[in-house]
């Protein structure tokens, strides 16, 4: 019989009368994280040392915090804006950061917040390196015996919808079953801000051991700050839709390169003749290019994709509300493969628009605007949207593989990483010294599914280089010390200068078509390094077109489309106001501009040589309208200085603005 309660701490006390002996405690990862229900568990649990606790979870989400510095002082009042001052933190990533949990206390996560744990040994120490699809087995290996969730209710509190992360809860439960464990004491918070989704993602009341509905106020989502996107970032967007295929299937990543992804393929379907003109200022071959020809397109989408991706983002809203994202799959093999042969008849055109989805997904995250859009879709949209288990959006094996594969034609995997080699391996979660970034999360389910769908194609992005303290760093090497995805499962890699199709190629046409994507100084040390190896003929020389790969080359060739309006900085919105966007573009130019020790005194001097600026709003937003002493005085010198060397830029820099995850 499910417990109602309406206070967090009595519903800790409930978890941990109820449970014998160690608490081993699953939370979704992301929004479906019941932050007050944790914080009383982690309390509870510290309080009494005598009783271990393990918290098995992923994506544990917080805020950045302002300071008084000049990067403070922006992120300071708009964090406060944008999530609220009423935000639940979440104490044990606190002491995660500063590594204070204590002995009986442990945290192990699979996918940690981009960056944020790299300092913290306790986080390092128990990451568990796992892909997505493996995760509920662990669950089960760990014997979890508490699953807490949160969960938005139906108007009478009789069902309950998942919503944001039904991606492991169910998996994991079956796990459990399955290994012979009993089942979890099962506990839902309810969010009345959490969008309510229908279909799989619903559960009737006794699904649930706990319910808690706290008293208001209800603290804000987790919102993801909408980054501006650079020419790179267009760039690699672009090349990417040319390699989707109209009636085919479409997973994503999240961040800028997504959102750039995302806006071409909708300015593809919009206004086709804007997008091609984008790429031929790219690449005017790229029609001819032989992977766009063999499995690609240029032209509007007739029949539109079905998205299948583990996470429902930003540019999934934008695809549905402009009809790319359109075609329907249902679960019935027959039917769809009539569908899909050509030989569906009108009764089976009709049952697939009125029973099918078109976009399935595991755990959604996104802006406070995504947000509210899930929470007011109409019906049949919302009819159109399922949330599924992660084993089923994330492979093919252990449900049914015949119907995903004929759901799943044409299917275009992107996702990105940070590095990778001449070889083809990919570097997307760690770095060579060990430490993670981030995770593996479903980067290798999808890839390998871009293998084992004979239509398919696994496509990673990455930028062709990074600047790192003064220094231009490339992100295609010869060899790093950390592989996420081995080069044997190559097959299709993007940066701003272009596509390398590289599946089933020898290690020569390899690292020829991955020092064509790279950047012009960086060419000749791989070509070098990979003829020492005797992977290269040692006659080759780097053709003069690759030569021309460098960022102002590609500035000169966007700047009109910038200026035309084809390539807004924003391109799904943004979270940060007028003057907010335009001190985000000052900040990232001084960022870089005293990347150095030269390069920071001569900004110095410049900024005090040429005084403060009158540019009040933006001034003032940066608390120094009114400087008091030397080092305020200084501060909004620097931020005058970078308002006027950015007011002609058109194209943003990498932003400074906070960010989350993923």
């Amino acid at each position: 019989m499910t417990v109602y309660l309406d206070d967090v701490a009595a519903a800790a006390a409930h978890v941990r009368a109820h449970v014998e002996g160690a608490l081993h405690v699953g939370a979704p990862l992301g929004i479906g994280k019941p932050h007050r229900l944790l914080n009383a568990l982690y309390d509870a649990a510290v309080a009494d040392p005598a009783r271990p606790f393990t918290l098995y979870t992923a994506l544990s989400l917080d805020p950045p915090k302002g300071g008084d510095d000049l990067e403070g002082r922006f992120i300071g009042p708009f964090a406060k804006r944008h999530f609220g001052e009423d935000f639940v933190r979440l104490k044990y990533v606190d002491a995660l950061r500063r590594n204070a949990l204590p002995p009986h206390v442990e945290i192990e996560e699979f996918y940690m917040q981009s960056g944020a744990m790299l300092h913290s040994s306790q986080a390092q120490r128990r990451y568990a390196s796992l892909n997505y699809t493996h995760v509920a087995r662990a669950l089960a290996d760990r014997g979890v015996n508490v699953l807490v969730q949160k969960v938005a209710a139906n108007d009478d509190g009789s069902r309950f919808s998942l919503s944001s992360n039904t991606d492991l809860t169910f998996d994991a439960i079956d796990a459990l079953l399955k290994a012979g464990h009993s089942r979890p004491l099962v506990v839902g918070e309810v969010d009345p801000a959490l969008p309510w989704l229908d279909g799989t993602a619903t559960v009737d009341a006794a699904f649930f051991d706990v319910v808690i509905a706290p008293p208001p106020p209800y603290p804000r989502l987790f919102g993801l700050p909408r980054q501006p996107v650079s020419d790179a970032d267009y760039a690699i967007g672009f090349y990417a839709s040319a390699l989707v295929r109209d009636g085919g299937t479409l997973q994503i990543g999240i961040g800028a390169l997504a959102d750039a992804l995302c806006h071409a393929l909708a300015l593809r379907h919009t206004d086709n003749a804007a997008y091609r003109r984008v790429l031929h200022a790219l690449d005017p071959d790229l029609a001819t290019h032989r992977t766009v020809q063999a499995g690609g397109g240029l032209d509007p989408f007739e029949i539109g994709l079905y998205g299948c991706s583990e996470m429902i983002n930003e540019g999934f809203k934008r695809l549905v509300e402009v009809g790319v994202i359109k075609r329907r799959v249902v679960d019935k093999a027959s039917l769809m493969r009539r569908a899909n042969d050509g030989t569906a008849s009108a009764l089976d055109r009709e049952l697939i628009e009125r029973n099918g989805e078109f976009l399935h997904g595991a755990f959604y995250l996104g802006s406070p605007d995504f947000y509210a859009w899930l929470r007011g879709l109409d019906d049949e949209t919302r009819r159109g949207i399922g949330m599924k288990r992660v084993g089923e959006v994330n492979e093919l094996y252990g449900l049914d593989e015949g119907l995903e594969r004929l759901q799943r034609r044409d299917a275009r995997f992107f996702n990105s990483c940070m590095m990778a080699t001449a070889l083809g391996a990919a570097v997307s979660d760690g770095l060579e010294d060990g430490r993670v970034v981030s995770g593996v999360g479903g980067q290798y389910n999808f890839v390998a599914m871009g293998h084992a769908l004979p239509d398919a194609r696994s496509v990673l992005l990455l930028r062709a280089a990074r600047d790192a303290g003064g220094v231009r760093e490339a992100n295609i090497r010869w060899h790093y010390g950390h592989t996420t995805i081995p080069r044997h499962l190559r097959d299709v890699y993007i940066t701003e200068y272009g596509i390398a199709d590289i599946r089933g190629a020898t290690d020569e046409d390899c690292t020829r078509a991955m020092v064509r994507i790279a950047e012009a100084p960086h060419q000749g040390s791989l070509v070098a390094r990979a003829q020492a190896s005797g992977k290269l003929d040692a006659r080759f020389v780097v053709p003069e077109p690759w030569q021309r790969n460098t960022p102002e080359t590609l500035r000169k060739a966007l700047a009109p489309l910038r200026a035309d309006g084809s390539l807004p900085d924003y391109p799904l919105g943004s979270d940060f106001d007028v003057v907010e966007q335009r001190l985000l573009r000052a900040l990232a130019w001084l960022r870089t501009q005293t990347a150095t020790r030269r390069g920071k005194f001569a900004t110095v001097f410049d900024a005090l040589r040429g005084g403060i600026g009158d540019d009040t709003p933006a001034l003032a937003r940066m608390q120094l309208q009114a400087p008091s002493g030397f080092n305020e005085h200084l501060l909004a010198r620097l931020v005058s200085l970078g308002l006027r060397r950015t007011v002609r830029d058109s194209a943003p820099a990498d932003a400074i603005a906070p960010t989350s995850a993923a």
